[in-house]
This record gives C-alpha cells, sequence and structure tokens, in this order.
C-alpha cells in the first residue's frame, strides 16, 4: 500500500513538473510582435507585453492601499511575460472620464513612455472604450487596462477545454463593446448586389463590418455558454454521487499564489502544478484525503482571486466557483507573509458571497508563515480567531491543520446499533467501507454491529435495529 501510494504521489509530482515546463516553455520573448500586421479590417489587438509602464489612480483609501495594489499590478504584468520599465499613482477625487488620469500625468506619461521606449501602458482598473483611445491618442503607444491583462494570463494558463471555454467567453465579453478598426474599413456598408456590382436600385443600407463582427461575437457567446453548462453537468453528477456516498466535501479557496496547490500537495500527494505566478492554477483538481482517525473527504482545489476581479471571469467561471458554495467546508488560504492579508481576505470573501458560497462554513489557514514576520503573523491571528499557522513549504503546522480539519468537518452519519441476518453480508459490508464501526461481534442471529453510518444506510438497516445502545456504542456516538 505504502509502495503503491509513493509511486501514484511520484508519478503525480512529475506530472506537475512537466506542467511547470510547458508553461515556462509559452514564456513571451522580449522582442517579439504579436500584433497584427494586416490592419485593414478589424484590429483585433493581440496583447504585447514586454516592456511596459504602469499607471495608476488613488481616490480612495490610503496610499499603503493604493502602492499595494500598484504592486500586484506589476506581479500581474511579470506572469504575463512583462518588464516593468516604471510605474505611477496619481491622486484624485475620482478616476478623469475622458483619459482615466488628468491631462498633465497624461502628458507626463507619455514622456516617460518615450524616454523608456515603452511600448505598453497598463492601467490599474478597467477603463471604457473611450478612455482607452483617448489615452492611447496621448501616450502613442498602447494602453491595455487590469483586465485585459488578467484575461491574458488566464488565456496562457488554461489548458482543460473547460478552461479555455470559460477564458475565451470571458475574453469575448471583454471584448464585444471594445471592437475598433483602422479608417473606414469598419463603416462600409454593402446591401442587395452591390458587392457584385448591381448597379443603380440594388444599393441597401446593409450591415457595416464592425456590426458584422459584433453579430460572430455574441453567436460565440451564446455558443460558449451552452458548451459549458453542458460540462458543468459532468461535474454535478459527481457532486451528486460523493454526497450520495456521505463523503464530506472541502474546497480550498484563496487568493491567487496563497499557496493553495501547494497545501493541496501536502495534503494528499497530489502533484499538481506549483508555481510562485499569479493564476498558476485554473481548473479545479479534486482529490480524495482522510482525517486522522480515517475518515474520508474530498478537497478540492480552486481558481484563486484577486482585488478587483474582472466580472466577466467571475460570470465565466461560475460553473467551476459554485463548487465552493455546494462545498461542506471552505478552507480559505491567506498569505501570512502578504503586505496586506486583510485586504486578501477580504477580496475572497466578497467573491465567495457572489457566488452564493457565504454561508458555508470557513476554516482560514495562514499560510507562509517561514516567511512572515512573527508580530504581524499574531496579529492576523488575533483578526481571524480560530484559524491555524502551516507552512506548505515547511510542512509546519499541517498536523494541527489535520485536526482541525477533522473537528470542522459536518457529521452527517447516525449511530445504529443492529444484528444483521447472515443472509445479508452485503449490508455488512457496505456498513464496513461507508460507515466508522465501533464494536462487531457474530452472534446466533447474525452479525451485532454498532456504528456510525450515511442516514441512507440508517434508513436501510432500520428493519434490524437493536433498540437499546450499549455504553460502548453510546460514548463512541456521543
Amino acid at each position: 500500500m505504502t509502495t503503491a501510494f509513493s509511486e501514484r504521489t511520484e508519478t503525480s509530482a512529475a506530472t506537475g513538473e512537466f506542467d511547470l515546463e510547458d508553461r515556462h516553455a509559452l514564456r513571451r520573448v522580449a522582442g517579439l510582435s504579436t500584433e497584427l500586421t494586416d490592419v485593414t479590417e478589424v484590429e483585433y489587438r493581440a496583447l504585447r507585453l514586454e516592456r511596459v509602464v504602469l499607471i495608476g489612480v488613488w481616490s480612495d483609501g490610503t496610499l499603503t492601499t493604493a502602492e499595494n495594489s500598484l504592486r500586484e499590478l506589476s506581479r500581474l504584468a511579470e506572469t504575463a511575460g512583462s518588464v516593468v520599465l516604471d510605474a505611477l499613482i496619481q491622486r484624485r477625487g475620482r478616476v478623469d472620464p475622458a483619459t482615466y488620469v488628468g491631462s498633465g500625468k497624461a502628458a507626463e506619461l507619455a514622456g516617460i513612455v518615450a524616454a523608456s521606449a515603452a511600448d505598453t501602458v497598463i492601467c490599474d482598473g478597467e477603463l471604457s472604450p473611450s478612455q482607452l483611445r483617448r489615452l492611447e491618442s496621448v501616450v502613442k503607444v498602447k494602453v491595455i487596462d487590469r483586465t485585459a491583462l488578467i484575461l491574458d494570463i488566464f488565456a496562457q494558463h488554461a489548458k482543460s477545454r473547460e478552461g479555455k471555454a470559460q477564458v475565451e467567453l470571458a475574453q469575448l465579453q471583454y471584448m464585444l463593446p471594445r471592437l475598433r478598426g483602422w479608417g473606414e474599413s469598419l463603416s462600409r456598408q454593402a446591401g442587395g448586389r452591390v458587392a457584385g456590382g448591381g448597379g443603380i436600385g440594388t444599393r441597401g443600407p446593409g450591415e457595416t463590418k464592425i456590426e458584422t463582427d459584433r453579430r460572430r461575437i455574441r453567436t460565440r457567446i451564446s455558443k460558449l455558454r451552452g458548451e459549458i453548462a453542458d460540462m458543468s453537468t459532468g461535474r454535478q453528477v459527481q457532486r451528486g454521487r460523493r454526497r450520495q456516498n456521505a463523503v464530506p466535501s472541502v474546497v480550498i479557496a484563496g487568493y491567487t499564489n496563497a499557496g493553495k496547490s501547494s497545501l493541496l500537495n501536502r495534503l494528499t500527494g497530489a502533484g499538481v502544478l506549483v508555481e510562485d505566478a499569479l493564476f498558476a492554477t485554473l481548473d479545479p483538481t479534486v482529490r480524495r484525503a482522510e482525517t486522522p482517525a480515517g475518515r474520508a473527504f474530498t478537497l478540492t482545489d480552486t481558481v484563486g482571486f484577486v482585488r478587483h476581479l474582472p466580472h466577466q471571469l467571475v460570470d465565466s467561471f461560475r460553473s467551476t466557483l459554485e463548487e465552493a458554495a455546494e462545498a461542506d467546508l471552505i478552507l480559505h488560504v491567506v498569505d501570512g507573509s502578504d503586505a496586506d492579508p486583510q485586504a486578501q481576505l477580504a477580496a475572497v470573501r466578497g467573491v465567495l458571497a457572489e457566488v452564493g458560497a457565504s454561508q458555508v462554513p470557513e476554516l482560514v489557514v495562514i499560510n507562509k508563515i517561514d516567511d512572515a514576520d512573527p508580530v504581524d503573523l499574531k496579529a492576523l491571528e488575533l483578526k481571524e480567531r480560530g484559524s491555524v499557522l502551516v507552512s506548505a513549504k515547511t510542512g509546519e503546522g499541517l498536523d494541527k491543520l489535520r485536526d482541525a480539519l477533522e473537528q470542522a468537518l459536518p457529521d452527517r452519519d447516525l449511530p445504529v446499533r443492529v444484528t444483521v441476518p447472515y443472509s445479508r453480508g452485503d449490508l455488512v459490508a457496505r456498513v464496513h467501507s461507508a460507515g466508522e464501526v465501533t464494536h462487531a461481534e457474530h452472534g446466533p442471529d447474525g452479525t451485532l454491529l454498532e456504528a456510525r453510518v450515511p442516514p441512507d444506510l440508517a434508513a436501510e438497516l432500520k428493519q434490524y435495529a437493536v433498540v437499546r445502545l450499549s455504553a460502548h456504542a453510546f460514548a463512541a456516538a456521543y
């Protein structure tokens, strides 16, 4: 058994390493452009993130919060494969409706872009199509916002069929109001037989090129939603089977790069991809685990969250995120070494509330304690009562986490004391496999069992029940 588990763990770990190698092999190469060469038609503007300058607007909160947000944007840009050259923050009551930042700051930004030879500006917020166009006209390079950057990272990291479909859906929803082209290519109209030279009397208003592309995008969005709904049915069936077998479900949720996948590997030997980058995990991974007492449960690794997670992604990944809404327990992992872990907790809880998971019991796990300041850890632990401190890297605190998991798991099993006839050996086998047997002995009328079993099995055993519970069974049950 141990040998088989070790071999399986080694195989899983090797799979994770291969996934990491594949991902690094697909990183963008500096100096290679991904812009379309033919811009006479629609310019879909594939991202080229090589040399970037960041810009943010500080409209509320503290300066520290604004700096942390810009620092996170820098990590996002680096994860996408770019080099961050400079960053600016402007203090404003609200973002400028025309160019996101004021005209003076936009001119200053243009000077920095020209001096540093940057080719992209990334804004720490979601910009309207008009803001993108006007800011680009000032800085003379491509401008993208935080949403487009996150979507680009998701597109790089998606591997499964469902993950790719979810990312494509989010990208199309973002792209639809932002379609634009060059010159008059998107305003040409042709109706009737004019394209074939029909002449006078055959012309009509027709449909502009941009209207055609919008129609095609809407059609594709509708098709993707149908495909995602069909693929989510399989996950619902699997969840239903686990519930029939009374297997508790635990979902690992948390901020991106908080160490969720590392924790899953530590607890189950799953060997999933682990990378020090944002949004390394997009496809949920489900593994079987056991408490110290031997009780089985499933552990699901989910996509990480981030501040201002694009609503397109929440909508597209709703079928995946609903895994948390239907769980018995959420293992909320937070990076204890982060500059603002409370903001991480708030951002994750906001998304969980949006998908209907705010009522699910939560166990906060403060990770990366080997790299965190002890004073900050103590303050966080006092704010999050009942939390567990661990290090998925060193293994510190994992035994306490397993014990806390066992205490937090819901107890849906019922105590029974039954005498099962020897002709129903199948029931005895089910009690041993699906329940927890505390006492068993063979008598003249059958097998006497004292155990805790799932409700459906308890209903089948009711006809063989022995009314009185022994002191041994009572103590074990309660």
